[in-house]
């Protein structure tokens, strides 16, 4: 994280997002949440992109479920991708405070987050303040997350932007965690995005 004083504030700029530094978070895209979302289709896709991209390179995916009982399961779309124990179901909107997730994700080693889900302004919100609290760099992937109002998706953009996270997208992400064109990976991948 690059910090640099300007005049009376301190400006915090994230850096890139390095595959070997970084972990996916995947948020409560569950059955019954997903349509009252805004795109929904959208969300799901570029998630699946993103859970492909980090399953190919290596980048462990932590995923949660909201209150399960009431909101469903994870949507079979990307239920397939996720391996067997990564769904951590929760009753706390952060998912820091939620005693399983933060042992998992304290466990995992990384310095980086990329987030994504919903609903932005709550849960998605919540742990990405949390994160930051804690030391952890954050990455929001605006594309692949939302609320059910475009209203509460931007202030949850805008907030998490002016505290520090990454506001990012898919592509970007994508991208800065390949590093480099002309790899095995890299073809695979760029007929997802292209």
């Amino acid at each position: 994280m690059l910090i640099k004083a300007d005049q009376s504030c301190l400006i915090v700029f994230p850096m890139l997002i390095k595959a070997d530094q970084s972990c996916l978070i995947v948020i409560d895209v569950q059955e019954r949440l997903v349509p009252a979302m805004q795109a929904p289709a959208r969300v799901i896709r570029n998630t699946q992109t993103l859970m492909t991209a980090a399953k190919k390179l290596k980048i462990p995916i932590l995923l949660t479920e909201q209150y399960p009982k009431g909101l469903g399961h994870i949507v079979p779309e990307l239920r397939e991708l996720a391996k067997a124990g990564t769904v951590i179901k929760k009753m706390h909107f952060s998912c820091m405070n939620e005693k399983p997730f933060a042992a998992r994700f304290k466990a995992l080693g990384r310095r980086q987050a990329v987030i994504v889900g919903m609903e932005a302004h709550i849960c998605v919100m919540q742990t990405g303040v949390d994160l930051m609290e804690q030391g952890y760099e954050i990455f929001v992937v605006t594309d692949a997350t939302s609320s059910r109002t475009p209203e509460s998706e931007k202030a949850c953009l805008d907030r998490l932007g002016a505290a520090g996270a990454g506001i990012v997208t898919t592509e970007m992400v994508v991208f800065e965690w390949l590093g480099r064109a002309g790899t095995p990976e890299f073809k695979e991948l760029l007929s997802m995005i292209k």
